[in-house]
């Protein structure tokens, strides 16, 4: 920590420092617990969304079979080269102050294939795979978010630490020490008009002697 200057001026700008960091300081909290709050949310829909993604596919009992028999097509019909993704599709948002992704839609290539070179399954294993994609696709997007708010967080929580810890105590100890240097001085300066007055009486008494 640098030294700090010893006089009237230094006082004052260590005091308007210390409101500064006073007033800031609620807001930083605020923020902080702002991002909290939300990242806890995008975590907990994170959650329903895989949730809802294992029910669809838990619901399909035949796509165990889709999975097993998907294994011994040729590689030019394997169902990932009939479900394509071909765009996801997200806009800005904005939380805190924090640029985010948000999904907007998941389109799909458009790729055509014979009905006759797969089981009836087909149709029903492209849509679950399209669904499931589109529950990555959602997942996926959230998850950046978390991870751009929590960069967030991380910053505001070491600004929060260095005003409370750091910035306020410190400031609030220059202020006292700047206060007892400033009131030491005064005392000795009156300890020493006392001292000169009573020589000057002194001189002036035994002058009139």
């Amino acid at each position: 920590m640098a030294a700090v200057k010893l006089t009237k001026n230094e006082q004052k700008k260590q005091k308007d420092q210390l409101k500064q960091f006073l007033r800031y300081l609620p807001t930083l909290q605020l923020k902080k617990q702002q991002l909290q709050m939300v990242i806890r949310q995008i975590e907990q829909e994170v959650q329903e969304l895989q949730r809802a993604q294992k029910a669809l596919v838990d619901a399909l009992q035949s796509w165990v079979a889709v999975f097993h028999e998907h294994r011994i097509f040729p590689d030019s019909l394997q169902l990932d080269q009939v479900v394509i993704v071909d765009k996801v599709k997200k806009s800005k948002g904005n939380i805190a102050g924090v640029a985010i992704p948000v999904f907007k839609d998941l389109t799909f290539q458009q790729i055509g294939y014979n009905f006759d070179d797969y089981p009836l399954w087909v149709d029903a294993g492209v849509k679950v795979l399209k669904e499931i994609s589109r529950f990555d696709a959602m997942i996926a997007t959230l998850e950046k978010q978390i991870e751009l708010l929590g960069k967030e967080l991380r910053i505001t929580s070491q600004r929060v630490n260095l005003f409370e810890k750091v910035k306020i105590p410190e400031t609030k100890d220059n202020i006292r020490k700047i206060g007892i240097y400033l009131g030491d001085q005064q005392t000795a300066a009156v300890v020493r008009g006392k001292i000169a007055k009573k020589k000057l009486v002194k001189s002036s008494e035994e002058g009139a002697a």
